[in-house]
């Protein structure tokens, strides 16, 4: 079944960087474009980025754009989002999701 295992979170401050990763398994991960959401405290799950399958088209949201970067290595069945200058609204639990499908999420919690 369709596994997705994300990691790389923690504990920043403001201005930082940040990469995340999630490993998935269990589907033909290079057919198939995947995203990032995130669920800040309190709050309802928001799109992050989204990568088609061959990794030549992204989008963001506007919030991130300009700071956050998706990308893809298919050869290893991992998806990234690299997270510069981060603000403290992008404390969240991050997921990568393949349609409605997440993993367990990794946090990030931006604090001074």
């Amino acid at each position: 079944q369709v596994q997705l295992v994300e990691s790389g979170g923690g504990l920043v401050q403001p201005g930082d960087s940040l990469k995340l990763s999630c490993v998935a398994s269990g589907f033909d991960f290079g057919s198939h474009g995947m995203s990032w959401v995130r669920r800040p405290p309190g709050r309802d799950l928001e799109w992050v980025a989204l990568i088609n399958s061959d990794g030549r088209n992204t989008d963001y949201a506007m919030s991130v754009k300009g700071r956050f970067t998706v990308s893809r290595d298919n050869a290893k069945n991992t998806l990234y989002l690299h997270m510069n200058n981060v603000k403290s609204e992008d404390s969240a639990v991050y997921y990568c999701a393949k349609g409605s499908q997440r993993g367990q999420g990794t946090q990030v919690t931006v604090t001074s």
